[in-house]
């Protein structure tokens, strides 16, 4: 399974995560979050990286404009779209994105079959409450372009594997206190959902 690590805010826990084998880092564009980073802040994290690393920007409830400018300005290579919109939005958007999925029920997570998409536990607030989604919901249903979100960890990612996930993305099961990464458990995530 590929592995993003999400909600990251500075330059260590970035090189952490990278060094560790993530396929991918989140940048969190929500400014209700905890894991909220400027836009100045993230270009100066990114612009640093090694190349090959999938730089992902996350935003809640912004239009197309915003979403091209804040990406392009920070070099973020993919926009991960964390509500519901209009496909003239998606239309509009001048890099690769992917569609998020706040699953109620086993139904929601069918939506947008055809194509990759992130799946995480409908919460009342957007992202990181580390609600883990019903995994029997998965059973007999094609995983393969599915990105799981959600309550995941060092300890239970593994079990995983039978689902044939695409990828994983974990945020507050690998955090130190808000903002920060704790390495070990970082290492032990990405090494636990590649091994």
């Amino acid at each position: 399974m590929r592995t993003k690590i999400c909600g990251i805010t500075n330059y260590e826990d970035a090189m952490i995560a990278i060094n560790a084998g993530a396929d991918a880092l989140g940048f969190v564009f929500y400014e209700k979050s905890p894991r909220y980073i400027t836009p100045t802040q993230a270009k100066d994290i990114i612009r640093q990286l090694p190349p090959f690393v999938e730089k992902v920007a996350l935003f809640v409830n912004v239009d197309a404009a915003t979403i091209n400018e804040t990406c392009h300005k920070v070099g973020a290579t993919l926009a991960q779209i964390h509500f519901e919109a209009e496909s003239s939005l998606y239309e509009a958007l001048t890099l690769p994105h992917i569609k998020v999925v706040r699953a109620k029920s086993r139904e929601d997570i069918l939506k947008y079959s055809d194509e990759y998409r992130l799946v995480d536990a409908y919460c009342e607030s957007y992202g990181g409450a580390g609600k883990r989604i019903n995994i029997e919901w998965f059973e007999d249903i094609d995983c393969s372009k599915i990105i799981l979100a959600g309550g995941l960890s060092p300890e239970n990612v593994a079990t995983l594997k039978p689902y044939g996930f695409y990828g994983v993305d974990v945020s507050s099961g690998v955090k130190k206190s808000h903002g920060k990464k704790d390495a070990v458990k970082v290492k032990d995530f990405i090494d636990n959902a590649h091994s």
